[in-house]
């Protein structure tokens, strides 16, 4: 899967550094000093990287945990995310990701430990205070989970600070570490849907939808907490029919008890993103829906998105209570 390994000189004895090295012994191994090298470099042909990926394996010096935009949240009042990985495993055609790095290489950050020295700080200064913290904004939080060994790492922190709670956000049916262990009740493994049709159209590599429902069945059974992610809402003619179909395959068959949230929200794009976007897949349907500017994001117009974000309410609703539900309005 991978062939071609970069690796800061600064890590190149990480403990993490040398497990995942040696779980590709016959990788290319390249040393380099930072990773904007490789990373940041101009005129990448994001396209052509994304047919064989590189691994980069770098420290993150600075900004590791960042605040969340004020309408991102499940709700609690102080909310972070942190991103250990940079880019996806999968190709999903609206993904913001594509628009906003230069490289499809997967970035991987090996300094574990100076993330959740953080988290202890931000924990500190807000006390008792509950404190939610996001991971699968720039990456798949589990799709390279058995190389990175990231839950592994990252969920006994949490289980001994009971005030915080982590949100992992995939589409993977990566959940081999989770099964192993014992559930806590302050992670939420998040999974995104949108209809079959649209999944199999616009969300390439990535597991199906009944994949991904056998995932969180599997999950629920031993006991892990489960959030629904219907987000970003992919508007076609027939939206009302397709969506109304991933509800009841979903809601007959999941345990609302287990149910720890739910949120949606529309399309949307910075709007230099869409138009890198345009440019990748010039004859993707995706881009020639109908769609408005509004303060330099590009999404469906007003009345699409608030008939959609209505719709798909009023059948959620009736599910899950109103306190579980959290759906985004703005174009953000």
């Amino acid at each position: 899967m991978i062939s071609t390994i970069y690796i800061e000189e600064e890590i190149a004895t990480h403990p993490r550094t040398l497990a995942i090295l040696e779980r590709f012994p016959d990788a290319t191994k390249i040393s380099c000093e930072r990773y904007g090298e490789i990373f940041n470099r101009k005129s990448q042909n994001f396209r052509l990287q994304k047919k064989q990926p590189a691994l980069i394996l770098a420290r993150k010096h600075k900004g590791h945990i960042l605040p969340t935009p004020k309408q991102y949240g499940i709700g609690a009042e102080h909310n972070y995310y942190f991103s250990h990985m940079l880019n996806c495993l999968y190709d999903c055609r609206y993904c913001f990701l594509q628009g906003m790095f230069q490289s499809a290489h997967y970035v991987l950050f090996v300094n574990y430990e100076d993330f959740t020295e953080e988290m202890t700080s931000l924990l500190n200064k807000h006390g008792d205070e509950p404190v939610h913290f996001f991971s699968g904004y720039d990456c798949d939080s589990l799709a390279l989970d058995p190389v990175t060994n990231f839950t592994s790492k990252f969920l006994p922190f949490f289980e001994n600070n009971p005030q915080a709670l982590l949100e992992l956000r995939t589409k993977s049916t990566q959940i081999r570490n989770l099964l192993k262990r014992e559930p806590i009740k302050n992670c939420v493994i998040a999974f995104s849907f949108t209809p079959d049709k649209i999944a199999k159209s616009l969300e390439h590599k990535a597991p199906d939808v009944n994949k991904r429902l056998q995932a969180i069945l599997d999950l629920q059974k031993s006991g892990w907490q489960i959030g629904l992610r219907f987000d970003p809402l992919i508007y076609t003619k027939d939206y009302a029919r397709e969506y109304g179909e991933l509800f009841n395959d979903i809601f007959s068959k999941i345990n609302p008890d287990l149910t720890h949230s739910i949120s949606l929200g529309g399309f949307r794009l910075p709007k230099d993103y869409l138009r890198k976007l345009e440019k990748l897949y010039p004859d993707e349907k995706l881009f020639s829906s109908p769609l408005a500017e509004e303060n330099n994001n590009i999404g469906y117009p007003l009345e699409i998105r608030e008939a959609m974000l209505d719709f798909c309410a009023n059948i959620i609703t009736q599910h899950v209570p109103e306190n579980k539900f959290f759906p985004c309005h703005e174009m953000i």
